[in-house]
């Protein structure tokens, strides 16, 4: 293998479980909450909807990623298809949100960890996590797929553990809630759209949200073992065990107990473990939490670290990032994302209670562009398939290039009620500032772009 080559080392089972555990995160733990009580049981539409939005997004993905599997995944397709501009500002856009989501997840570790130590100071936590993650990745990418797939684990059998237990409370009446627990609670209190058409929507940016990371599939193709096999098995599967993950928790939850009577401000997985009787609840809950952040933080640094290297490759960030360490990681695009990431630590004792809504609503910036162009290049890419001058990728999404559309449309009626909430209104200040950055830094590099290219 070329010093400067990727390992492919991610098995299947560790490139489902990375996706998985990227997108199984706080936006279901603890956002829930607050969804629940602007949209009521309806809130099962939007997360129906948009599972069928991301199954399209991810079809997408995954029939380019049969067609060449890159670490750079969607901004090499970005810049194959629609141009060095748009690569450019995908690649960069995906690491600022990654950057700025690992900076709200290690400030949460700090804030849950003071659930059992009051008295710890909050960035301590946060920086010892960050280290144990930075050293992680420095380490071979199997090494990380191992740890990455333990942390989604326990995400994934505590919810598993929710499901099962509330179906038994449900059909068989037993313990603190089997009496009032049943699925009639999903329209019988208010009705199943209790605030309308408008409480949907109102709920899509959390959605959408509470999705994001699903698309860290495309960032382990290059260093996916037999990616022809592995990725369109990966991609099917994802898909359809996040659909049942928050789907099934959501009904579970929603029947176990009327909407209406669950905190926005708490976990209503703790409320719930509580009630069954799982005993100490709230701290089994605060684990699976830390670990969520902790789970999502790796992620971060994994997708960042590959970001720079596929960047670095094509011109558009300083050539060092592009140079592989001795176990094949990309070792200098992981040092510059920990060293930014550090800032999270630096500040979190400033950070108030409103910002990790604020942050999780500017990072929706990058995930909406990055959604957005996957699709506008499998469109270009299909053009050209059918032109004869790339080859047919055997894994294909359906009903191309309708399917585009609609994903696009569905993109941007997000992007337009981030409008309407006083929280998330901050993210449309925030891109046409990073994006007008971006534009003038591109600019600037062009000529080593050029240069490449010649």
């Amino acid at each position: 293998m070329s010093q400067s080559e990727l390992s492919r080392n991610l098995k299947s089972r560790h490139i489902q479980l990375i996706a998985l555990g990227g997108t199984i995160g706080v936006g279901l733990f603890l956002g829930s909450a607050k969804a629940i009580q602007k949209a009521g049981p309806g809130l099962l539409l939007v997360y129906a909807v948009a599972g069928v939005v991301i199954f399209f997004i991810m079809r997408a993905l995954g029939e380019l990623l049969t067609y060449r599997p890159t670490a750079g995944s969607f901004a090499t397709y970005a810049d194959e298809f629609c141009g060095p501009f748009y690569g450019f500002v995908t690649g960069w856009s995906y690491w600022f949100m990654w950057i700025v989501t690992a900076m709200a997840e290690l400030t949460a570790i700090g804030v849950y960890l003071q659930h059992w130590f009051p008295a710890l100071p909050q960035w301590l936590p946060a920086l010892a996590a960050l280290v144990l993650l930075y050293g992680s990745n420095l380490l071979a990418v199997r090494v990380f797929g191992e740890l990455e797939f333990w942390f989604a684990l326990v995400k994934v059998v505590t919810i598993v553990g929710l499901i099962v237990g509330g179906l038994a409370v449900i059909f068989f009446h037993v313990g603190n809630l089997g009496s009032t627990a049943g699925f009639s609670n999903l329209w019988s209190h208010r009705g199943f759209m209790p605030f309308g058409t408008l409480g949907l929507l109102m709920t899509l940016q959390m959605v959408t949200f509470a999705y994001q990371g699903v698309e860290l599939i495309g960032v382990t193709a290059g260093e996916a073992d037999n990616p022809g096999v592995v990725l369109p098995k990966a991609t099917n599967g994802i898909t359809y065990r996040i659909l049942i993950f928050y789907i099934g928790a959501l009904v579970v939850i929603m029947s176990l107990v009327p909407w209406d009577q669950l905190s926005p401000d708490a976990s209503p997985f703790v409320y719930l473990f509580d009630k069954i009787g799982l005993p100490a609840a709230a701290d089994v809950i605060n684990l699976v939490v830390i670990t969520a952040a902790t789970s999502s933080c790796n992620s971060g640094l994994f997708s960042t670290g590959r970001m720079l290297y596929s960047l670095a490759q094509r011109r558009q960030a300083p050539a060092r990032l592009g140079v592989l360490s001795s176990t094949h990681v990309p070792a200098a695009g992981i040092h510059v994302s920990a060293a930014v990431m550090l800032i999270g630590v630096v500040v979190n004792y400033l950070v108030p209670k409103k910002a990790f809504d604020i942050v999780t609503s500017v990072s929706l910036v990058g995930t909406l562009w990055t959604w957005g162009i996957i699709m506008v290049a499998h469109y270009r890419y299909r053009l050209a398939a059918s032109a004869g001058k790339v080859r047919a990728a055997p894994f294909r999404m359906p009903w191309a290039p309708f399917a585009n559309w609609l994903v696009l449309a569905f993109l941007l009626l997000v992007a337009v009620m981030l409008a309407f909430d006083d929280d998330n209104r901050v993210a449309l200040y925030v891109a046409p500032v990073w994006f007008g950055g971006l534009a003038i830094a591109y600019r600037l590099c062009k000529p080593e772009a050029q240069a490449q290219t010649a």
